[in-house]
């Protein structure tokens, strides 16, 4: 007899798992979608990464010049260029505050979906740990019949196996890119703070009024 093609043995392995695959399926078909947008996200992002137009900016700030720094960091796609435009062209607060409030927002972006894939690490054994429960209640209810079935006690230690691995599975998957990620937010963080304070420095050493865009250095 041929051996079954792989797309058969995995949905035989589905339907021995139990009641409970579905909802494993669910949270595992949840957790690709997530992994997949966050690695085109952060792929995405580090093109757009520009290293030398922050330098740029750092320069006209060294010089003074806080409207061509504005203008050099105005439409940046970079997101630590995009907080530092915001920081120097918001006149309705100070910079410190100005520079927060737009590294939050870069941050919150950069960290969406890591609770959902926490909790996915989280849910997935404990759905399998639940097959597994009911996998072996099933067992103990055949033995506990008239006619013993050998076949009904078996199915039900399968389905106990194949749902836990089943959870594990989308937890260890889900793991691996969760922890890149939370580095790479980490990173992203270092960036921004460093870039804040960078920023401030320069323009504290220049006496830049950060509430006017059109400001001139104090004497």
């Amino acid at each position: 007899m041929p051996p079954l093609p792989l797309a058969n043995v995995v949905i035989d392995l589905f339907l021995k798992g139990g009641p409970i695959m579905y909802p494993i399926l669910v949270v595992g078909v949840v957790a690709l979608c997530v992994i997949v947008e966050r690695l085109f996200w952060w792929a995405n992002m580090s093109l757009k990464r520009n290293p030398k137009l922050l330098d740029s900016v750092y320069e006209a700030l060294e010089a003074g010049d806080l409207a061509t720094a504005i203008q050099r960091s105005a439409n940046a796609s970079d997101p630590v260029v995009r907080m530092v435009h915001h920081g120097l062209n918001h006149p309705h607060t100070s910079m410190e505050g100005a520079l927060q409030v737009a590294s939050g927002r870069e941050l919150r972006a950069a960290g969406r979906f890591l609770s959902a894939m926490d909790t996915i690490v989280t849910l997935g054994p404990l759905l399998g740990l639940l097959g597994t429960v009911t996998g072996i209640m099933g067992s103990f209810s055949s033995i506990g019949s008239s006619e013993l079935a050998v076949e009904k006690v078996t199915g039900g230690i399968g389905e106990a196996l194949i749902a836990t691995a089943a959870g594990l599975g989308i937890a260890i998957v889900t793991l691996v890119p969760m922890n890149h990620f939370h580095s790479r937010l980490a990173a992203l963080q270092f960036d921004l703070e460093a870039a804040a304070n960078n920023i401030l420095i320069l323009a504290a050493g220049h006496h830049i009024d950060s509430k006017s865009p059109n400001a001139k250095p104090q004497a």
